[in-house]
């Protein structure tokens, strides 16, 4: 049963003593594979903004960021019933963590009180009039402009036609459904798609309180797949469309 050595160490020193020799040896022989931590990373949200111009480069800096849950430094000021203490906040603090475009702010406040009609656009216009337009949308709902350009890049290119391989339409690529919901009559109508997606992209980052993160991922994979995890899904493609918009963006 035992190999000569166990034998002889049986001999000399109990059963007990060469199964716990035997032990050692095996372990001597075979040592366990130790698992080494994973380094992590503390950085916070704004450390990670004051290197954006590199991370837009690259467009490859953001995994952290995505795979965990965002930390709660990952916010958007949104703008739309603004009293006057937090206008006057939001001048004097100046952080990295007010994400929605520090030369904007007050434009977006003043347009979304007012609530201006935005004059009609076509489908065939120009990108110089598309983009336009996008500014004076997200303007109005108090939503940071240069963050609704990045996501319409994203989901369209800012092509007004575009229709996706799963029906999603127009310049923020609303699906029917969404679209409906959201009082869009005509998806591919330039100026009715964006004010549409824009109340959505609005709604998104109030459920999540500001966090851009987890209202773009809910934009792509839906608030159920978000809540279920508690951060960005872990889907290829949800992650990549965060990654690719905040690049585009900060």
């Amino acid at each position: 049963m035992f190999s000569p050595m166990i034998q002889s160490l049986i001999a000399s020193g109990g059963q007990q003593a060469a199964v716990q020799r035997s032990l050692q040896l095996q372990s001597y022989i075979n040592p366990p594979q130790i698992t080494q931590k994973p380094k992590v990373d503390n950085k916070s949200f704004a450390e990670v903004l004051k290197t954006s111009a590199s991370q837009q480069t690259n467009k490859t800096g953001f995994g952290n960021l995505v795979t965990k849950t965002p930390s709660a430094d990952v916010k958007a000021k949104i703008f739309g019933s603004g009293t006057q203490p937090e206008i006057e906040e939001v001048k004097k603090s100046g952080k990295f963590g007010v994400l929605t475009g520090i030369k904007n702010k007050f434009n977006a406040l003043k347009a979304a009180n007012i609530g201006t009609e935005i004059p009609n656009v076509d489908r065939n216009a120009p990108k110089a009039q598309i983009l336009s337009m996008i500014d004076k949308v997200a303007q109005k709902h108090g939503v940071d402009e240069k963050l609704v350009r990045a996501l319409v890049r994203q989901e369209s290119g800012f092509n007004p036609n575009a229709t996706s391989h799963c029906g999603a339409m127009g310049l923020m690529q609303l699906m029917p459904s969404t679209a409906k919901s959201l009082g869009v009559t005509d998806a591919y109508n330039p100026v009715q798609n964006v004010e549409g997606g824009v109340k959505y992209l609005k709604s998104m980052l109030n459920k999540y309180n500001g966090n851009v993160i987890l209202a773009l991922a809910a934009y792509n994979a839906g608030p159920g797949a978000v809540d279920k995890y508690g951060k960005v899904p872990p889907y290829a493609e949800t992650q990549n469309y965060v990654k690719s918009i905040l690049a585009n963006y900060l």
